[in-house]
């Protein structure tokens, strides 16, 4: 359903200040549970979330997504606070997610995140990812880690997303299940696992159809996991982890311009069926962790390795000049990975309290053997032409860092420093016009501390500062402004000094609250120069302020009932004047990409242990789409869904069934945007009411 209010951020407020006031009241029914779970990321070893002093939670999956359909991360991190997570419904362009407005400028994939599986990263050495690597169907939990902490992980670190395989355990059993929907949507998924105290494992395979909702966005999406691990002795833990993602020419419908939007939402840019835009990804990655016990001290290592490999045709005009020089309409490469981190985390006794020192190192490296080529070979459009370019890119970096927790009567501080280091290196073998070979290194030391007092058992209070810093991509680097063909090499990193203060509260053992306020203040932030015909170059522009405030309340109101609402204010403006495009864009305007309320509440009710039913609601207020803030901005809008799981059990048998109602109201909103396209096309439109139904089996080997 979308909505619109005259006042949404006092809608906002009230709705989560209501409920934070009756939640003490509704707390102390028998039969509770504690509401707090264990995370690592942040303190390398397991801490609960209540008694680390910074912004981090947890979404549990171990029991599946409970009515989710499991093929998006949009789907399951709303639940936290600080972050965007917008389904372009364009599985070319993959989700767009931003932690505290780190993010929100991405036009594909995921930058300015550091993202996780199991400790292997999934984004690049220069801060690029994808979401979709992160498989659903096997995660355990997925941690987010935001604020000043998060610069501990290096550059391009805005915020953490880190995933969690489930371990194999219990009695072996296989499953399958089924899934379809509207828009030509398919699920179809089968799995293997099971465990002892010596060792387990877990086998998955999936594939997604769909037609998509707008015209030219087919996809299809396999994907593979495979997991084993063994503990050799009581002391030690040793996991081998095989992932793979598969789309073969995923349709790209391109953004659309309002007037094509208003008109029909379906709709997509004439460019995408003249071009045949379309990219194919081909991914795989092999990885080991192996963590030991000595006495108190812990070894924890991690090598992987894997390849990558993705063609895209673009719909850059034939004519253009950009088409005929260095890049041309089809990018193709492929990458090759490795890296490994070395992490050891010692307690020290002779120290009052409780106090454990960690050192590590991470490596890291990407190289590229990149190709363009042109998107039309004499008057055939959309296929690959003549060659016009051929480099190999190379991203390394390396990063020792050094880490405190010290616990010590009602306070417990974390203290940290990293020194990341990252260089790009550019061989460029198509010389026809002229070498832009060369190299950037980009170096820096990331302080961050972190101090919490418990004011009583069951109320915390900390603040939290730390410094940062964003480097360019490879995508950032690639042109430089005006008309000489050479890499970006100006560049400089963003660099940042971030603030938290926050509280985190139980109400009994039933409900838990969570605030928080910040204040970013960040120098040389990476904007679009220029945005023509294709191609994008990037300048540091000025100083930008971010300030905002996150709220989350998670309650059992009752043994059948649970409640979760979740609110993000982020005000990100432009701190000083800068020139773009032959015009100037003012100090105070709103950096595009970032709305400024989002709020999202979730009723659960589990009459019986055999079903769970849910209703979710979500509001976005409107979001600018360009720096200058003139063109319209994409509307604010509230959505509503409603789904169902039900489960039985029969002997060694246990069935289940979903059925989801997404869009109740059947209302039409732009669901993402792409910042600062240079063809206007910014809106994409998000789903009408849509409908998915599910079934599946698991059969339990005693």
């Amino acid at each position: 359903m979308a909505l619109r209010f005259k006042s949404p951020t006092r809608l906002a407020l009230v709705l989560v200040g209501g409920f934070g006031t009756c939640a003490e009241a509704l707390a102390d029914a028998p039969g509770a549970i504690v509401i707090d779970p264990m995370v690592v990321t942040g303190a390398y070893t397991p801490t609960s979330t209540f008694d680390l002093p910074f912004s981090v939670d947890t979404v549990d999956l171990s029991n599946g997504t409970d009515g989710q359909l499991g093929v998006n991360l949009s789907e399951v991190l709303t639940k936290v606070p600080g972050l965007v997570v917008q389904n372009r419904q364009n599985y070319a362009q993959d989700l767009q997610v931003s932690s505290r407005g780190y993010g929100a400028r991405s036009a594909f994939g995921v930058r300015g995140i550091k993202l996780l599986s199991d400790g292997i990263p999934a984004s690049t050495p220069d801060g690029q990812g994808q979401a979709a690597t992160l498989n659903l169907d096997v995660a355990d939990r997925i941690e987010v880690l935001r604020g000043p902490a998060a610069t501990l992980y290096g550059s391009n670190a805005g915020g953490v997303i880190q995933m969690f395989s489930r371990d194999g355990q219990g009695p072996a059993r296989v499953g399958a299940q089924t899934t379809v929907g509207s828009d030509g949507f398919s699920k179809h998924h089968l799995s293997a696992e099971g465990g002892n105290a010596i060792g387990g494992f877990v086998l998955d395979a999936s594939r997604m159809d769909t037609d998509g909702y707008r015209d030219h966005s087919a996809a299809r999406r396999d994907q593979t996991f495979a997991k084993v691990h063994v503990k050799p002795d009581e002391d030690s833990r040793l996991a081998f982890i095989y992932s793979s993602l598969e789309q073969n020419n995923t349709q790209d419908p391109l953004g659309q311009v309002w007037s094509a939007y208003k008109h029909d939402p379906r709709s997509t840019a004439a460019a995408a069926e003249t071009y045949n835009t379309r990219k194919s990804i081909d991914h795989q990655q092999l990885g080991m962790n192996y963590e030991r016990y000595f006495g108190e001290a812990t070894l924890q290592f991690n090598l992987y390795a894997g390849r990558r490999s993705v063609v895209q045709y673009l719909s850059i005009p034939r004519q253009v000049a950009s088409n005929s020089q260095r890049g041309g309409g089809v990018v193709d490469f492929d990458r090759e990975f490795h890296g490994g981190t070395l992490r050891w985390v010692q307690p020290v006794a002779s120290v009052p309290g409780n106090f454990t020192f960690t050192v590590g190192a991470d490596y890291d490296q990407s190289t590229d053997d990149r190709r363009g080529f042109q998107n039309f070979r004499g008057s055939q459009l959309g296929v690959k032409g003549e060659l016009r370019r051929d480099e190999k890119d190379t991203a390394t970096s390396l990063d020792p860092y050094a880490q405190a927790h010290w616990e010590i009567g009602n306070w417990t501080s974390e203290l940290g420093v990293r020194y990341s280091t990252m260089k790009m290196q550019v061989d460029d073998r198509y010389l026809a016009n002229g070498d832009a070979s060369g190299s950037k290194r980009y170096q820096k030391a990331n302080p961050s501390l972190s101090v919490m007092y418990a004011f009583t058992p069951d109320l915390r209070g900390y603040v939290s500062v730390g410094k940062g810093f964003e480097t360019p991509t490879q995508a950032e680097m690639a042109y430089a402004p005006g008309t000489q063909e050479r890499f970006n090499f100006g560049l400089s990193p963003a660099t940042s000094t971030q603030y938290e203060v926050g509280a985190k509260y139980r109400f009994g053992e039933r409900t838990r609250l969570n605030v928080a306020a910040y204040e970013i203040h960040t120098d040389d932030e990476i904007i679009v120069a220029e945005a023509t015909d294709g191609r994008t170059s990037y300048r540091n522009a000025g100083r930008t302020l971010r300030r905002g405030i996150e709220a989350s309340l998670h309650s059992d109101l009752s043994d059948h009932w649970q409640t979760t609402w979740v609110y993000t204010r982020t005000d990100a403006r432009y701190a000083d004047d800068f020139s773009q495009g032959g015009k100037v864009i003012d100090s105070g305007n709103r950096l595009p990409g970032v709305p400024r309320d989002n709020l999202y509440a979730e009723l659960v009710w589990k009459p019986a242990q055999w079903v769970s039913m849910g209703v979710e609601g979500q509001y976005r207020s409107q979001v600018y789409v360009e720096d200058s803030n003139t063109a319209k901005a994409a509307p604010a809008y509230a959505v509503f869904n409603w789904r169902t799981r039900f489960e039985q059990h029969a002997g060694p048998w246990t069935f289940h069934q979903l059925v989801r109602l997404d869009n109740l109201f059947d209302r039409q909103y732009v669901g993402s945007v792409i910042v600062g396209d240079s063809n206007s096309r910014y809106y994409e439109a998000a789903p009408g009411r849509a409908w998915y139904a599910g079934a599946g089996l698991e059969y339990q080997f005693r």
